[in-house]
């Protein structure tokens, strides 16, 4: 019997057409207060012309923890046309209204959770000690001195946020333009310049022993002590724990001198490295 000739299926090879990965982008929150098409377009428009490279196809999550208005009734159809005119690109939405979410499914943004509000703790109940721990206490007190304030550690009832260093990354080579590095759990250190067009991010402190021309963004996931620490302040953004400031905000008396930022309330406070 003779042998069939193999088709070109036989000889095809079933190769994977994609592949999922996890990765680190750094999104821009746009938190809106309240809204008024003119003043937010106005607002918006203002803003680009200060800092026009930054208004340029960024990718941004709208938010409305701190809207003050009646949610179910804005028009998000008309904040995503007045983003999209000044060039920002909305990829998300941020908000536990449900009308707001069946807006933003319609208008295919993606959904993500509205931020957690813990509640407030407790309050302590003073109660009288029993006679058995007076006892108790009156004999520590007697054999050892008490701590020293200096030592006792408290956590305030409103740290929400669980931070667990890992050891430091330190990078001995310069970051290139297009390059991105990442320190999770620890600080970075760089011991050359970061090129512009180059990002370097960490989830504690950034350190750069040189000139800071690219991005640097520090506390990624919410550490509100981290800080940046350059010789030279030449960046194109910097960013603590989600806040912000662009080239056009950094051009000032430390433009180029070796500064630290640290986050002080809702803003960025840039101070000498002495």
């Amino acid at each position: 019997m003779p042998r069939l000739k193999p088709t070109a299926s036989d000889n095809q090879v079933t190769t994977a057409t994609f592949r999922l990965k996890g990765g680190l982008f750094p999104l821009t929150l746009l938190e809106i207060s309240r809204f008024d098409a003119v003043d937010f377009e106005q607002q918006l428009r203002d803003k680009a012309a200060a800092a026009p490279g930054f208004f340029k196809q960024t990718p941004v999550v709208l938010s409305f923890d701190d809207f003050v208005g009646d949610l179910d009734t804005l028009p998000l159809a008309d904040i995503l046309a007045i983003c999209r005119s000044q060039g920002l690109l909305p990829v998300a939405l941020r908000s536990g209204v449900e009308s707001l979410a069946q807006q933003a499914q319609v208008l295919s943004l993606a959904i993500m959770p509205a931020t957690r509000v813990k509640p407030a703790p407790e309050p302590l109940v003073e109660t009288e000690p029993s006679a058995a721990t007076k006892a108790s206490t009156a004999e520590i007190s007697q054999d050892e001195p008490a701590a020293p304030a200096s030592v006792q550690l408290e956590l305030s009832p409103s740290s929400h946020i669980e931070i667990n260093r890992n050891p430091s990354k330190i990078i001995t080579t310069p970051i290139r333009s297009g390059q991105q590095v990442y320190a999770p759990g620890g600080d970075l250190i760089i011991m050359a310049a970061v090129s512009a067009g180059a990002e370097v991010l960490a989830d504690g402190n950034i350190h750069v022993y040189g000139a800071l021309r690219g991005r640097a963004l520090a506390g990624v996931k919410g550490d509100l002590s981290a800080r940046i620490f350059c010789q030279s302040l030449e960046a194109e953004l910097v960013s603590i724990a989600g806040t912000f400031k662009v080239d056009e905000d950094l051009r000032n008396e430390h433009w180029k001198t070796a500064v630290q930022i640290g986050r002080d309330e809702q803003s960025l406070c840039i101070t000498p490295l002495v």
